[in-house]
C-alpha cells in the first residue's frame, strides 16, 4: 500500500475533484474517514466514484458518516458520537490509496486532535491543495509549517483555478516544496475532462515515488 493524503488550505476549494482526479490516474483506492453532511448526491466518495473512472470496489467506506455539514468535532457531538483515533487507521488495500481530509489542515477532529494531528500519526506524504485566489500565500505558508511542526512529509503543492504565477511561484519558493501542477478551471467537469486536464497539467511519477 502507498498512502497520499490530500488537504487543503480550506474548505470548497476543489480538494474533492483533484482526489478524484489522481485516484482515477493512480487506479487507486479512495478513501474519505469523515463525511460531515450527508448529501443527497451521497457526499465527496460518490463525487469521486462518478469523476475518478475507478470501479465501485475502489471507493472505500467512511469511518464516519455524520449528518450535519460542519467541522467534524461538532458533527460528531451533535450526532452524540465520540471520533475515536483507533477507527481512523488506514484501510490495507492492494496499491494505491488516496485519503481526502475535510476543509484545511487545522480542522478539528475532536476537542484534542486535528486533522493534521492525524495526519501525523499515518506517517503518510501529503499533497496541500490550494486555491490561486488573494489570500492563498498566507493560507498556503500556515498549512505547510503546521504539518512540518507535526513532522508531516509535504509532498508538495496543487494548485486550483486560474494561473497566478507570482502566487504559486512564490509558495513553492518561500516553503521550499515542489510545485506539482496546476488543476484549471473546467466548464464541462466529466471523467473525461478531468482526466484530460490532469494528465496535461501534472506529472504522475511525482505521485509514485
Amino acid at each position: 500500500m502507498n498512502p497520499i493524503v490530500i488537504t487543503g488550505t480550506d474548505t470548497e476549494i476543489g480538494k474533492t475533484v483533484f482526489a478524484a482526479a489522481l485516484a482515477g490516474a493512480l487506479g487507486a483506492h479512495y478513501w474519505k474517514p469523515v463525511q460531515a453532511g450527508l448529501e443527497e448526491d451521497g457526499g465527496d466518495g460518490d463525487r469521486v466514484a462518478r469523476l475518478s473512472g475507478l470501479p465501485a470496489d475502489h471507493i472505500l467506506p467512511e469511518a464516519y458518516r455524520l449528518a450535519t455539514p460542519c467541522s467534524p468535532h461538532l458533527a460528531a457531538e451533535i450526532d452524540g458520537v465520540e471520533i475515536d483515533p483507533a477507527r481512523l487507521a488506514l484501510p490495507q488495500v492492494a496499491g494505491p490509496l488516496v485519503v481526502e481530509g475535510a476543509g484545511g489542515v487545522m480542522v478539528p477532529l475532536s476537542r484534542t486532535m486535528t486533522y493534521a494531528d492525524q495526519f501525523a500519526r499515518w506517517d503518510a506524504p501529503v499533497v496541500l491543495v490550494a486555491r490561486t485566489v488573494l489570500g492563498t500565500i498566507n493560507h498556503s505558508l500556515l498549512s505547510i509549517e503546521a504539518l512540518r511542526a507535526r513532522g508531516v512529509t509535504v509532498l508538495g503543492v496543487a494548485f486550483v483555478g486560474d494561473s497566478v504565477e507570482d502566487s504559486e511561484a512564490t509558495i513553492c519558493a518561500m516553503a521550499g516544496v515542489r510545485r506539482l501542477g496546476r488543476l484549471p478551471r473546467l466548464d464541462t467537469l466529466t471523467p473525461e475532462t478531468l482526466a484530460r486536464a490532469f494528465a496535461e497539467n501534472f506529472n504522475i511519477g511525482d505521485f509514485r515515488a
